[in-house]
């Protein structure tokens, strides 16, 4: 009868885990390995600090993100600049298209002759953007 009753209590409460954490180990540390720690801690993502340290005791794989205000800025602007720089090539596509469609052959020529002028102005500089931007990139990797 016993049996009976112990059974019917077992339906409140919390259902119990499969593989319950039981064991429980204190350390203490100073200042300093504090700050290592919560800074370890802060990079890895892991929002328990108890998933964290059984991590690293245990050899898993540990991911830390840093986050280099510089590159994000310079890959923000490097964006920004590739939408304007499709953009001109969209103009470029649609003036040509008005050349010859409003103008005599003769002066739509002259008008390409100047617009090409500057679009090899324009690739100067778009190499030289991209020498620019391989030494940052290749100066970040060094780092």
């Amino acid at each position: 009868m016993n049996d009976q009753k112990n059974n019917r209590r077992s339906k409140g409460g919390r259902k119990p885990k499969i593989n319950p954490c039981n064991h429980r180990y204190v350390f203490r540390l100073d200042d300093e390995d504090n700050s290592k720690f919560l800074s370890l801690f802060e990079a890895s993502g892991i929002d328990n600090k108890a998933k964290f340290i059984t991590s690293v005791l245990f050899s898993k794989e540990i991911k830390t993100v840093k986050i280099d205000k510089g590159t994000v800025d310079f890959y923000m602007r490097l964006t920004s600049f590739y939408s304007q720089f499709r953009a001109v090539g969209v103009n470029y596509n649609q003036v040509v298209k008005l050349l010859y469609t409003h103008f005599t052959e003769k002066k739509a020529a002259a008008f390409l002759y100047q617009l090409e002028r500057h679009t090899a102005e324009l690739s100067v500089l778009c190499r030289k953007i991209i020498e620019l931007a391989n030494e940052f990139i290749n100066g970040n990797i060094e780092k």
